[in-house]
């Protein structure tokens, strides 16, 4: 494969990953299922785009043309992204969490209740944005680094290494802090938790907050390549919902994998003449259809033990 075909499967499996890795998270600690997490998606970029409005301009009256406005412009609007989908993944929390998580069937109700989240989010920002597709300022600039025989835009550089750090801080944190502990004892062993003291009814909001900023981060870094519009979710949850069901639900590193492998694979199907992105879906789901009867624990192997 191309040296610079490589590079833009390592893009997409970056983004995917992080959608990946916030339903697989959610799920293996509070057992629910987001399907407001496109929501999520799309509420985060269009505050990044609203903030992006009035803040290019201040930026470019007092930074332009220095060494500090790009850094700044970058740290500003990532930091408005990350804000925004931690204060939905909260808004998710209070109104698809709490009321249900003590019903029975929660798994089912918390889906159908973050569903009609989803819809009605979709809804109002058709409402008060219209159809018509956004564009957010390039934030890392058009420029190129040419190494060897291969060429990576600045985007997607700061994509890759982007999803690096953030993934890497997200495991320090649940290494390193308490409320990461007890997140990490709520996805080994549910019941074992709460038997230890651990609420879930507490310690599922920054796991719904931590699932929302990833989110965040993602449309963003998406939003580097492609336009978004309120519908522009949709793509990304199933994605992410099928990365992290082959990666294995609970399973960051599968999560990676599934979405390094998912990426490889659209990338070589767009490449071939006779398919073509017509096709992508329909062989990634083939794909992961095959892997799942073969190993239907996923690549983490973790599918089949979480949350019995």
């Amino acid at each position: 494969m191309d040296l610079n075909l490589i590079i833009y499967a390592l893009n997409l499996a970056a983004i995917y990953s992080l959608m990946a890795i916030g339903i697989s998270l959610l799920w293996s600690s509070v057992g629910m299922i987001n399907m407001a997490h496109g929501a999520t998606f799309v509420v985060s970029g269009y505050s990044t785009f609203i903030a992006s409005g009035w803040l290019v301009p201040i930026l470019k009256a007092s930074l332009a043309g220095t060494a500090f406005y790009t850094p700044v412009l970058v740290f500003s609007l990532t930091s408005v992204a990350l804000l925004s989908g931690a204060i939905f993944g909260a808004i998710i929390y209070l109104i698809a969490f709490l009321p249900l998580h003590d019903k029975p069937n929660f798994a089912i109700r918390s889906l159908i209740a973050t569903l009609a989240i989803n819809i009605a989010t979709v809804q109002f920002l058709l409402w008060s944005f219209g159809p018509r597709q956004k564009a957010l300022p390039k934030l890392f600039g058009f420029g190129r680094i040419d190494f060897l025989d291969f060429s990576i835009r600045y985007d997607q550089a700061a994509t890759i290494i982007g999803t690096l750090l953030l993934v890497g801080f997200m495991l320090l944190w649940f290494k390193n802090s308490r409320i990461g502990l007890e997140i990490r004892a709520m996805m080994q062993n549910p019941e074992g938790a709460a038997l230890s003291g651990i609420s879930i009814r507490r310690r599922a909001l920054p796991v719904m907050m931590l699932t929302g900023s990833l989110a965040g981060m993602a449309a963003i870094l998406l939003s580097q390549t492609s336009f978004f519009s309120p519908t522009a979710g949709a793509l990304p949850l199933i994605k992410g919902l099928t990365i992290a069901l082959l990666g294995g639900l609970g399973s960051v590193a599968g999560a990676m994998l599934g979405a390094l492998i998912i990426g490889i694979l659209e990338v070589i199907t767009g490449e071939i003449s006779f398919l073509g992105q017509r096709y992508v879906l329909l062989i990634q789901f083939v794909f992961i259809v095959i892997v799942l009867i073969i190993r239907p624990r996923g690549l983490g192997g973790l599918l089949d033990e979480t949350r019995k």
